[in-house]
């Protein structure tokens, strides 16, 4: 069995990072020179599992209109 996922060892492009989607603002990877398209990565999670108020925000915005 090897070390390396599907991806690299088919030589595909990818990112073994999580993006993390914004409600507020692009969304951002968790490795830091990632280049990779949303759609290159397995793992997306919502901002607000990582403590990020800015879907609260967007919320609160709604609200006052």
């Amino acid at each position: 069995m090897s070390g390396d996922c599907r991806e690299c060892a088919r030589g595909l492009a990818h990112c073994h990072g999580t993006v993390i989607a914004h409600a507020a603002a692009r969304a951002e990877c968790t490795e830091p020179d990632c280049v990779q398209p949303e759609s290159e990565h397995s793992l997306t999670i919502d901002c607000d599992a990582v403590g990020c108020a800015c879907s609260q925000d967007t919320a609160a915005a709604d609200l006052a209109i």
